[in-house]
């Protein structure tokens, strides 16, 4: 679940930018949408098994340095260097600790306690948090009775997963509270890059990985502090770590930007929807996690009203395919159903973070120039 957030006025190539014949992957984008949904669903999975053999702290340290590896191979390719402004760096940092090292991490430690199919869905709440936050934050976002309903069916639909009919019975109070701070951390996170990283000139490939790599040291510094260094390297965790960061984190910001270019944001963020259906069947399925009427049920009518809190009744028609996403994951932009602020992670969803996100839901990285969501985990 990349987490990542876009500013709005930075952009992605537009399809006409490029002589007809360049710039199109040779395969076609309905099987890289079909693979990015994949990739981040299957985070929470990976998160789940990383968990098996490594403290949280480190394997979200682990997904952050496969992740940056990716990217700067593909900064290497394309010849791209790091940002060079101090004040780009500055705000860099916030947002990595924001759309990254925090959820990242809060999504390992709440999966010690709580099945991954849950955690999925917490993700999915990332667009529910974003519009509450946007309300605040941003004064240009307007608020509609659609997207008001939505806020409210979104959590309705987190009430009837969580079982709250019989006392939250069988839910892991922290393990879920950590998720949803989790998810909240990206909507949060997106608001900021929109507010600050706008503009700066920069691309969203070198904005990503210099967002991912100073979470890498963040986390870096700050694995050892909660847990002891690793005596022992598990074959199956290790695999799931290099698994999560490598393709959720990095493989699948680049699938996605090719997929804004390529189909447009809107278009592209929809794998936000399918990131809590494929966590929930691969924990059900290859995890044998069990599953309840009422998980699914809930999942369905909390992606209802992320989708309304994502719609806007004065929204152009048109869709703008040069702008980029949000994580994770970026992250995404979703205030108006291209922002993350609006909302597998992630991306996200972003997100959706995220946006997903380079936000994986969790995803994905939830970075400056993709979403999340929801999915990055």
């Amino acid at each position: 679940m990349s987490t990542s957030a876009t500013p709005k006025t930075t952009s992605a190539p537009s399809v006409t930018d490029a002589p007809a014949g360049q710039g199109r992957s040779p395969v076609d984008w309905r099987i890289r949408f079909g693979a990015l949904a994949l990739i981040w669903g299957f985070s929470f999975l990976f998160i789940k098994l990383g968990t098996d053999g490594y403290a949280p702290a480190y394997v979200s340290f682990g997904r952050m340095l496969f992740g940056t590896a990716v990217l700067a191979v593909a900064m290497a390719v394309k010849r791209q260097r790091l940002p060079r402004s101090p004040r780009t760096w500055a705000h860099l940092t916030v947002a990595a600790f924001l759309l990254n090292s925090l959820p990242f991490t809060l999504f390992a430690y709440s999966e010690l306690t709580i099945p991954s199919t849950l955690a999925g869905i917490c993700n999915a709440t990332t667009p529910l948090w974003g519009m509450v936050l946007s309300l605040v934050a941003l004064s240009e976002d307007r608020p509609t009775r659609r997207r008001f309903a939505g806020l409210g069916l979104g959590f309705a639909g987190v009430l009837i997963v969580l079982g709250a009919w019989q006392g939250f019975s069988g839910q892991d109070t922290a393990g879920t509270v950590m998720a949803l701070i989790a998810s909240a951390s990206y909507a949060v996170g997106w608001i900021y890059v929109r507010r600050t990283l706008s503009g700066t000139g920069e691309s969203n490939l070198s904005l990503s990985g210099a967002q991912l790599l100073v979470g890498t040291v963040q986390l870096a510094l700050a694995a050892p502090v909660f847990s002891p260094l690793p005596t022992s390297f598990p074959v199956l965790p290790l695999l799931a770590v290099v698994a999560l960061g490598a393709l959720g984190t990095g493989f699948a910001f680049l699938i996605q930007y090719g997929l804004v270019a390529e189909v447009g944001p809107t278009t592209a963020t929809l794998t936000t929807y399918f990131i809590p259906v494929v966590a929930t069947g691969a924990g059900v399925v290859l995890l044998g996690e069990d599953l309840t009427w009422n998980t699914p049920v809930g999942a369905l009518i909390v992606l209802a009203g992320a989708a309304l809190t994502q719609s806007s009744a004065s929204a152009p028609a048109k869709t703008v395919r040069s702008r980029t996403l949000r994580t994770g994951t970026s992250a995404t932009d979703k205030a108006d159903g291209t922002d993350g602020t609006g909302g597998p992670g992630e991306t996200g969803a972003d997100r959706t973070g995220s946006a997903p996100a380079a936000t994986d839901p969790v995803g994905a990285a939830r970075t400056p120039a993709a979403r999340a969501e929801s999915a990055q985990s």
